[in-house]
């Protein structure tokens, strides 16, 4: 409620200093503590406990500052970056756009970050405090060899994260894409399993929404085969549905409410891909306990969200939480991996 109130005199400010702002309110807020492993809605995907299926999805936390206090307003996981390994400004300003009509943002940041060395320090930092944190992490965009970025990026962080996410997806970074083609996504998997090495946290990787349903298979079977611990489903959209907001003509990635069709289904096609064989992370359009519950009975085992806080305010994951407790109890389930792409059934 207090968040609605305030709302207007955030959204009078510029998209990017409105974030920032945003990182710094949650550096002055109390820690909290992260939520109980033991909960209701714990869960276990790729050997790590959550304690419940909600997390942060990167991007909002590019440079590892505000994990724990985003864990301490009821995330079960958060995901930090996309970090490079040098650091880089991005692309030109304005490059981030509410579209609130929609309920939608639109970014073209381009991997802004200030690098591998600096998060590095932040995350070693947090020593052994609890929660479940995983690093994203990226190429730079001039880099001569970005599948040396990544293993690169690998060494670098392998000893402070939970898992590492391979972001291979962003629209904004040229060329990176294809990095999903099957040749290049298994030299560069192959490449970054070797620099994590075999007692290494679990790959997760995160992939696009324009996807063909070849592209999909392809991708199930290198992730099956390579023993990764999840897809991320999906990144950003360069689709354009239907938008009515004044920045709809915007370029690069679409995310919130319209991305949700698209990035349910997707889902949906990779369960199918891969017959519930590899964990997914639903991610796109997510802003309810409604939304988290379609995705996980479509056959998520964790589901995270971003854009949806713009709206919504801070203390989304707590709201979201309690209203799958709800849900789960409803429909009959005693936990959240029985209810896992039960859509099926």
């Amino acid at each position: 409620m207090l968040y609605s109130l305030i709302r207007p005199a955030i959204f009078t400010l510029d998209a990017e200093r409105a974030h920032g702002l945003a990182i710094k309110a949650l550096k002055a807020l109390p820690r909290g503590r992260p939520a109980p492993l033991k909960g209701p809605l714990g869960t276990e995907v790729a050997g790590i406990r959550f304690p419940n299926p909600v997390g942060m999805a990167a991007g909002f936390d590019k440079d590892a500052e505000v994990a724990d206090a985003l864990l301490g307003r009821g995330f079960g996981f958060v995901e930090v970056g996309s970090i490079t390994p040098l650091p880089q400004p991005g692309n030109p300003k304005p490059r981030l756009f509410r579209l609130k009509e929609d309920r939608a943002v639109i970014n073209r940041m381009g991997f802004n970050n200030r690098g591998a060395e600096a998060a590095a320090v932040r995350v070693a930092s947090r020593g052994t405090r609890p929660g479940v944190l995983g690093i994203n992490i990226g190429a730079n965009k001039d880099s001569a060899d970005r599948i040396a970025d990544y293993a690169a990026m690998t060494r670098i962080m392998a000893p402070y994260a939970t898992y590492l996410a391979v972001n291979i997806s962003s629209p904004n970074t040229p060329g990176l894409r294809a990095l999903q083609d099957e040749g290049a996504l298994v030299e560069l998997l192959d490449s970054v399993l070797e620099a994590r090495g075999a007692q290494g946290p679990p790959v997760f990787l995160k992939v696009a929404p324009d996807l063909q349903n070849a592209d999909v298979d392809a991708i199930t079977s290198i992730a099956m085969d390579k023993a990764l611990g999840a897809l991320i489903v999906a990144n950003t959209t360069i689709s354009r549905p239907e938008l009515v907001s004044v920045h709809k003509g915007e370029t690069g990635g679409l995310s919130g409410a319209p991305l949700k069709p698209l990035a349910l289904e997707m889902v949906r096609a990779f369960r199918k891909a891969s017959g519930g064989a590899i964990p997914l992370v639903g991610v796109g359009g997510i802003a309810t306990a409604e939304d988290a519950w379609e995705r996980i009975r479509a056959g998520a085992c964790l589901v995270q969200l971003y854009s949806a806080m713009t709206y919504r305010g801070p203390n989304i994951a707590r709201q979201i939480t309690k209203g799958l407790s709800k849900l789960m109890k409803r429909d009959g389930f005693a936990s959240i991996a029985d209810a896992v792409g039960s859509e099926e059934v």
